[in-house]
C-alpha cells in the first residue's frame, strides 16, 4: 500500500485557528528552508483568512507574501483555500474576476487550489475549478462536511461523483467544525473510494478532540492525504499534530516517511514565534465537545460571545446557542462555514435580542432566501422566507449568472492607485479596505498593528495588581468598546496602558495634562484638528421614543440612506450596519420626517444610542 501523504497547515489554518491569522511573513520565512526539506505533499500557506488579515491588520501585500513564500519553498507545493465563486471575500464575484484571481494566484506561486462552497452547491465551484485546470495547477474539490437530516453518506458520495465529473484532481473531506467521528470517517472514505478513482484528503479540526482518531480510521479506509499541523500550532480549534501522526504511522504500511527530528526542530522555532503573538491567543478550552451537540464551530462561539458581551447580554448565550439550530433548519441546513456560519449566527443573535424571531433580518439572510448564495441543501421554511423577502422572486440559476463582467469597472474604480492586476484584485476582494491599503502604500504609511511587549502580558496576568476594566467610551460621536488588559511602567507624567479597542489590541500612552474640558457632552483633550460631535453636530441621545432609530447589535455604519428633511414610512430602510461581517438593514419604526442624523459611514455604534431621529407624523 502506498504511504500516506501529509499536508501541513502551520502557515495558514494553524495560526488562523489559534492566533487570529496574525503570523507575519517575516516570521515564516526563516523556517521555510527546513519546511522545504520535510517532503510534505503540500504546505497550506495562502487563502482562507490570510488575505484579509494581511491587508486589514498586518499591512502586508498578500501577493508579495505569496511570491516570497514561493521563492523560499522551491521544492514544496504551496496550497491555498478558495471559497469558489466567493474567492476570498464574502460575496459572489463575476466569472471574469474568478478567472483572473485564479490565474494570478497560480502565476505567483499557488500549486494546489482547494475549492469549496459554503452551500456545497458545486455550481458555485465550477468556474474556479475550470480556471485552475486551465492554469495547469492541481484542482482539489472540497466537500464541506456537516451533520443534518439531509446530510448523509449518499449525499456526500453524490457530490464526490459530481466533482469527479467536473474534472478535479483530488477530493477533500473538509470537516471545518470538527463534527466528523472516526467510524463515520472510515465509512465515508470507503464510500467515496468506491465511487471515484481520485485521491482523497481528510481535513478535520481538533475542536472536539477527535481529529487524530478521524485521520487514523480514514487511513485504514484508504485515504491518501491527511491534513495536520505542526505541534506549535496544533490541537484545540486547530488540527491534529503532525509529529504525533507521523510517529503513530511509523513502521506501518501507512508510514509517511517524514523525519520526526526535523519536524521537532521546526516546532521549536514556531513555539518561540508564537510567544510574540500572545495578545491574539484564542481564549478557548483545549477540547470543546459542545460542538458535537450544538454543531457550532469553536471560532463561531468565540465571536458570538464577544458580540453578546459588548451588549451586556452574555447571560443570553444559552438562548443564542438554542436558536442557532432553529435558524439553520429554517434556512435548509447549510453547513456552518464562512460565510454561512456568520449568516446563521448573526440572525440567531438578532432573533434573541430583538424580542421576536425575524423581527429584524440581515441583508445576507434576505439574499440567502432569495437564492443569491446558491441552492440550499434542504427545504427552506417558506413562512420565514415570506416574512423576510415577501413576494420577491427567488432565483434558481447559479447566482453568478446574474453578475456581469466586473474587471473593467474595478480597474477604472481604482485607477491611479492600482499598479498591477494583483492590486485590482486586492481592491475587488475588499473595496474599502483595499483602497485604504493602496492609499497607505502609496503614501509609505503602512503600519501594522502593534505586537504588545512581554511586560503587557505580565500585567494582564496580574489582576490583583492591575484590575481589568471594561467599558464603552463615546468620543466625538463615536463609541468604542474598551477593555484594559494591563499597564506598564512610566514616569511621573506618562504611563502606557494595554487595551483592546473594538477587539483590536493597542498600546495607549496616558499623559497627565493641566486641563481637560467638556465640549458638547463629550470628554476631549485639547488637540488641534479635533472635530466636534457626530454627523448631526451633537451628542447622540439615548433612545426614548419610537422615532429614535437604533440598532439591535453593535457594529459599524456601512451606509446612511436618509438625510435631514427626508420623509420616510414605517419599514423604510434607514441605515445599513455591519456586524460580525454581516450587513443588516435598520428600518424606521414610524412614518415621519427625519430631523437628525447622528452617524456617518464608518462610525462604530451600539444598541443604546440613537442613530437617526424621526419626527412622527
Amino acid at each position: 500500500m502506498a504511504k500516506v501523504q501529509v499536508t501541513d497547515l502551520v502557515l495558514r489554518d494553524g495560526h488562523q485557528s489559534l492566533i487570529a491569522t496574525r503570523m507575519r511573513t517575516d516570521d515564516m520565512l526563516p523556517i521555510c528552508g527546513k519546511l522545504d526539506q520535510v517532503g510534505f505533499w503540500s504546505l497550506e500557506a495562502w487563502g482562507g483568512a490570510t488575505f484579509d488579515s494581511c491587508v486589514r491588520f498586518l499591512k502586508e501585500d498578500p501577493w508579495e507574501r505569496l511570491k516570497r513564500l514561493r521563492r523560499a519553498l522551491p521544492n514544496t507545493r504551496i496550497q491555498m483555500l478558495l471559497r469558489g465563486q466567493n474567492l476570498l471575500g464574502y460575496r459572489h464575484y463575476a466569472d471574469d474576476v474568478v478567472r483572473a484571481f485564479v490565474q494570478k494566484s497560480a502565476d505567483n506561486g499557488v500549486d494546489i487550489f482547494r475549492v469549496f462552497d459554503a452551500m456545497n452547491d458545486i455550481r458555485n465551484m465550477q468556474v474556479a475549478i475550470e480556471a485552475v485546470k486551465k492554469s495547469g495547477k492541481h484542482a482539489q474539490g472540497a466537500i464541506s462536511y456537516t451533520v443534518s437530516p439531509v446530510h448523509d453518506i449518499p449525499y456526500f458520495v453524490a457530490m464526490a461523483r459530481e466533482l469527479a465529473n467536473m474534472g478535479v484532481d483530488s477530493i477533500a473531506i473538509k470537516d471545518m467544525a470538527g463534527l466528523l467521528t472516526p467510524y463515520t470517517a472510515h465509512e465515508l472514505v470507503r464510500a467515496i473510494k468506491g465511487a471515484t478513482s481520485l485521491p482523497i484528503n481528510t481535513h478535520s479540526h481538533a475542536t472536539a478532540g477527535l481529529s487524530a482518531m478521524v485521520h487514523m480510521k480514514a487511513v485504514e479506509a484508504g485515504v491518501d492525504i491527511i491534513d495536520c499541523c505542526n505541534s506549535a500550532f496544533s490541537e484545540g480549534a486547530s488540527h491534529a499534530t503532525t509529529e504525533s501522526l507521523v510517529a503513530a504511522l511509523q513502521g506501518t504500511p501507512y508510514d509517511t516517511g517524514l523525519s520526526l527530528p526535523l519536524l521537532q526542530e521546526i516546532a521549536a522555532y514556531f513555539r518561540e514565534v508564537r510567544k510574540k503573538y500572545w495578545q491574539f491567543e484564542m481564549d478557548t478550552h483545549l477540547v470543546d465537545t459542545r460542538i458535537l451537540t450544538s454543531q457550532v464551530p469553536g471560532g463561531m462561539i468565540s465571536n458570538l460571545s464577544n458580540q453578546l458581551k459588548e451588549q451586556g447580554a452574555l447571560n443570553r448565550m444559552d438562548e443564542v446557542m438554542l436558536e442557532i439550530p432553529r435558524v439553520r433548519e429554517d434556512l435548509g441546513f447549510p453547513p456552518l462555514v464562512t460565510p454561512t456560519s456568520q449568516i446563521v449566527g448573526t440572525q440567531a443573535v438578532l432573533n434573541v435580542l430583538t424580542g421576536g424571531r425575524y423581527k429584524s433580518v440581515t441583508n445576507e439572510v434576505k439574499n440567502y432566501l432569495l437564492g443569491r448564495y446558491g441552492r440550499a441543501p434542504g427545504a427552506v421554511n417558506e413562512e420565514v422566507r415570506k416574512m423576510a423577502v415577501g413576494d420577491q422572486e427567488v432565483i434558481t440559476c447559479r447566482p453568478a449568472d446574474q453578475i456581469g463582467d466586473e474587471l473593467d469597472k474595478l480597474r477604472a474604480d481604482i485607477e491611479g492607485l492600482a499598479k498591477t492586476d494583483e492590486d485590482v484584485l486586492t481592491y475587488a476582494m475588499f473595496p474599502d479596505l483595499g483602497r485604504t491599503f493602496l492609499q497607505e502604500r502609496a503614501a509609505n504609511s503602512l503600519t501594522p498593528e502593534p505586537l504588545l511587549p512581554a511586560e503587557a502580558k505580565e500585567a494582564a496576568a496580574s489582576p490583583s495588581v492591575y484590575a481589568p476594566n471594561e467599558f464603552n467610551v463615546t468620543l466625538h460621536g463615536e463609541t468604542y468598546h474598551i477593555r484594559i488588559t494591563g499597564s506598564g511602567r512610566g514616569d511621573d507624567t506618562e504611563r502606557p496602558f494595554y487595551v483592546h479597542i473594538d477587539g483590536v489590541s493597542e498600546e495607549v500612552l496616558v499623559e497627565t495634562l493641566d486641563e481637560i474640558e467638556l465640549t458638547a457632552g463629550v470628554n476631549t483633550a485639547r488637540k488641534s484638528g479635533d472635530k466636534p460631535g457626530p454627523a448631526a453636530g451633537g451628542k447622540r441621545p439615548r433612545p426614548s421614543h419610537a422615532g429614535h432609530v437604533t440598532t439591535a447589535m453593535p457594529g459599524a455604519i456601512v451606509d446612511v440612506k436618509v438625510k435631514v428633511g427626508d420623509k420616510v414610512k414605517a419599514g423604510d430602510g434607514i441605515l445599513i450596519i455591519e456586524a460580525m461581517k454581516m450587513e443588516n438593514e435598520v428600518q424606521a419604526a414610524v412614518s415621519g420626517t427625519v430631523v437628525a442624523v447622528y452617524v456617518a459611514k464608518g462610525d462604530a455604534v451600539t444598541p443604546d444610542q440613537v442613530l437617526v431621529e424621526i419626527q412622527p407624523e
